[in-house]
């Protein structure tokens, strides 16, 4: 946390200003993520390495019966059936998906109470209370889907509000506006942006080079129908190919995701303009909760999947 020097001694409020908790959660998130997405990327491309064997057009043996490069299949595919045993028993992509709700869930309701969001607007009694009681409910519904509470696992977990929270919620009305407005919203708004430009990136890539390999499968498809050639074993390496770049494009969502991150971050233009414009501190508590239900994971997800 950054004090400004001014008559309204402005903050600057970041995700170090966040609970332990949030830390802890955040760091479980990214571990799991990397590790589902390795998971996956070793899979696919296992699965094309054990494609080869067969569309080579030499087949060196070792004694009579031994096919040496049919070994390079079979260490392949049993690379693949040992993966999706590990996948199975870590449970990497659950717990990436339960830790990132749990991080962000964690982070929108300090922010909520730390400028006065609903249910912790001014008027609210003992809203310290009112905090612990709503993150303990909120992250009990995430125990119930299988969701591991980091404080099990470790004694450092520290105090659930942090003196920056509490600065920021004894600030004057205009200084918790400008704080949230620039150090949470902006930055959401420029995360999405970035968001939308690394998926376009992506999906050009993707799709391009998925048509490139199932073009040329088709080309070598034609030859052998017209007997132009009697065999090209290179179509199946060709589509194997060809089908992990669509599976690797659909588990990273690229193309539903542009569309989500589109939207919500015009949803967040609307609220940024009204919150320095026309909104008063009335509103301000609803204005921060509908804010906090726009960039959280959950809305996001509902938008990716009723994209056409």
């Amino acid at each position: 946390m950054t004090a400004i020097p001014g008559p309204l001694q402005s903050m600057v409020f970041r995700n170090a200003d966040l609970p332990a908790l949030f830390h802890h959660t955040d760091a479980i998130a990214i571990a799991r993520q990397r590790e589902a997405v390795n998971t996956t990327r070793c899979q696919l491309v296992l699965l094309v390495v054990g494609a080869i064997p067969a569309a080579l057009p030499w087949h060196p043996k070792a004694g009579d019966t031994l096919q040496l490069l049919d070994i390079m299949g079979v260490l392949a595919f049993s690379g693949v059936l040992i993966t999706t045993y590990l996948t199975a028993r870590r449970k990497a992509k659950s717990q990436w998906q339960l830790n990132r709700s749990a991080a962000e869930f964690i982070k929108s309701i300090c922010w909520r109470y730390a400028v006065h969001g609903s249910p912790f607007d001014t008027t609210t009694q003992h809203p310290e209370a009112l905090f612990a009681n709503r993150l303990e409910e909120g992250l009990q519904e995430l125990r119930k889907v299988g969701w591991t509470d980091p404080r099990d696992l470790t004694a450092d977990s520290g105090g659930l509000i942090t003196d920056s929270m509490r600065e920021l919620r004894n600030k004057a009305f205009t200084v918790r506006k400008e704080t949230y407005v620039r150090d949470r919203l902006i930055e959401q708004r420029s995360w999405y942006r970035r968001r939308q430009e690394v998926s376009r990136r992506a999906t050009l890539v993707w799709s391009t080079t998925m048509a490139v390999l199932t073009a040329l499968a088709l080309v070598l498809a034609l030859l052998r129908t017209f007997s132009v050639a009697q065999s090209f074993a290179l179509t199946g390496v060709l589509s194997a190919s060809a089908a992990a770049c669509l599976a690797w494009s659909e588990l990273r969502r690229h193309h539903p995701l542009i569309s989500a991150h589109s939207l919500v971050e015009q949803d967040l233009e609307s609220m940024q303009v009204a919150m320095e414009t026309t909104l008063t501190e009335r509103q301000w508590p609803r204005a921060v909760f509908e804010t906090e239900r726009i960039v959280s994971p959950q809305h996001t997800d509902w938008l990716a999947k009723h994209q056409m």
